[in-house]
């Protein structure tokens, strides 16, 4: 088995998530999920995270706590 097909390959981007659907029907931001957390979360994970780019599982997690409070904290 040569060296390249030695492991196989993983695509980078998954396509949109349902976390973006999520966020487009409460009519929230980016920035809303940013503010919402107490650790450190960046704009630019957010949106890696709308657009299905691979995260790793601490910061899944950390976009998951974050959108649950923003959306709690939404007027419905």
């Amino acid at each position: 088995m040569s060296e390249e097909n030695k492991y196989p390959e993983i695509p980078i981007e998954n396509g949109v998530q349902p976390i973006d659907a999520l966020m487009t029907n409460l009519e929230m931001a980016n920035n809303d999920v940013v503010t919402a957390c107490d650790e450190q979360l960046t704009h630019k994970i957010v949106m890696k995270a709308r657009r299905g780019r691979r995260l790793s599982r601490k910061m899944q997690l950390k976009v998951l706590k974050a959108f649950n409070t923003a959306s709690n904290n939404i007027d419905t």
